[in-house]
């Protein structure tokens, strides 16, 4: 039996993005581009028919404007929704606002490539993959599972590294998988849940067609 669904969604494209930098808890806009890419998902998800009972942010303006305007294409703007900084993006502490060019030059290649894709090394003052999952999953059993554990259709609109740390939970990846796994823009990825809250199925729509992969409950 599907007892629930979860939807997440990372931001669309920040000015950030766009410039190449290090963004971390720092608060910039979507682009245009970023906009185009949350109504897109908008659409996606209008057209698979879906109304929501709850909606989840982080206390960034990039993810709380992909959720605006996600409600927007589904004529639910006024769903009940929770914003919180336990779903931020992960703290790039002393690279925040840093080209990421410029900091390979500073660093080292090497160094930053470990900063950003090693599960439990921060980059100094930052936080690694780890130390945000350690404020992303007690967020997400206190506040959001009491709700799919009531049979709800639940949207997450977060970011890259808070949504890594939550479907390395859902899936039960290890470090090594997770840090491999690119989210891309303004894509929803869908999971069905059972009546004991494991993952029956994910659906992603990246690149055009929905793929459904079977997970092992």
């Amino acid at each position: 039996m599907h007892n629930s669904t979860l939807v997440l969604v990372r931001h669309g494209q920040s000015a950030w993005n766009a410039k190449n930098l290090f963004t971390g808890w720092k608060d910039p806009e979507l682009t245009d581009k970023g906009r185009d890419e949350a109504a897109e998902a908008g659409k996606i998800l209008a057209a698979a028919r879906f109304s929501f009972d709850v909606a989840f942010t982080s206390d960034l303006q990039r993810a709380q404007e992909t959720l605006r305007i996600i409600l927007e294409q589904l004529g639910q703007t006024g769903l009940e929704t929770f914003a919180n900084k336990a779903l931020n993006e992960r703290d790039y502490g002393d690279l925040s606002g840093l080209n990421k060019d410029d900091a390979r030059a500073k660093w080292g290649e090497e160094q930053v490539h470990i900063w950003r894709r090693s599960f439990d090394v921060p980059p100094p003052g930052g936080e690694s993959l780890k130390m945000t999952a350690e404020r992303v999953l007690p967020y997400y059993e206190a506040e959001v599972v009491p709700h799919l554990n009531a049979g709800k259709t639940v949207l997450v609109a977060a970011h890259g590294n808070s949504l890594r740390a939550l479907i390395m939970a859902l899936e039960g990846m290890t470090p090594e998988e997770i840090i491999k796994r690119e989210l891309a823009t303004g894509a929803p990825i869908i999971y069905r849940l059972d009546a004991n809250g494991a993952p029956v199925d994910r659906t992603e729509y990246e690149g055009g067609a929905p793929q459904v992969t079977a997970l092992a409950a």
